[in-house]
């Protein structure tokens, strides 16, 4: 259930209460001398707990993408030299990363 602020009117008493809103609509009915108050809501900015990886799972992590070299996870897991960027950038170019059969017609 949310959390509302209140302001007594009468006592100049600011409150808060936690309630569902039908139960704040009552309360408000019920309560004419109380009014709610209009406040920023609390963000969160993160929340998640990332715990350090071993050595031995950043091996296996590596092994993998050694085993796929043109897939987006050795990318992300090995990252590239200079050279090897701009090799992958020509293979591209040309389409030699694709799998499968090639088109060797205009040869």
């Amino acid at each position: 259930m949310p959390l509302y602020e209140f302001l007594d009117n009468t006592t100049g008493e600011q409150f808060t209460k936690m309630m569902s809103i039908s139960d704040r609509e009552q309360f408000l009915n019920n309560n004419p001398n109380i009014q709610s108050v209009v406040c920023a809501p609390a963000l969160i900015s993160g929340t998640g707990y990332q715990k350090k990886q071993d050595s031995g799972w950043k091996e296996n992590m590596s092994r993998i993408a050694e085993a796929h070299p043109n897939s987006a996870f050795a990318e992300k897991v090995k990252g590239k030299s200079i050279k090897e960027s701009k090799i992958s950038d020509v293979k591209k170019k040309h389409g030699l990363t694709k799998r499968g059969s090639y088109d060797m017609k205009g040869l």
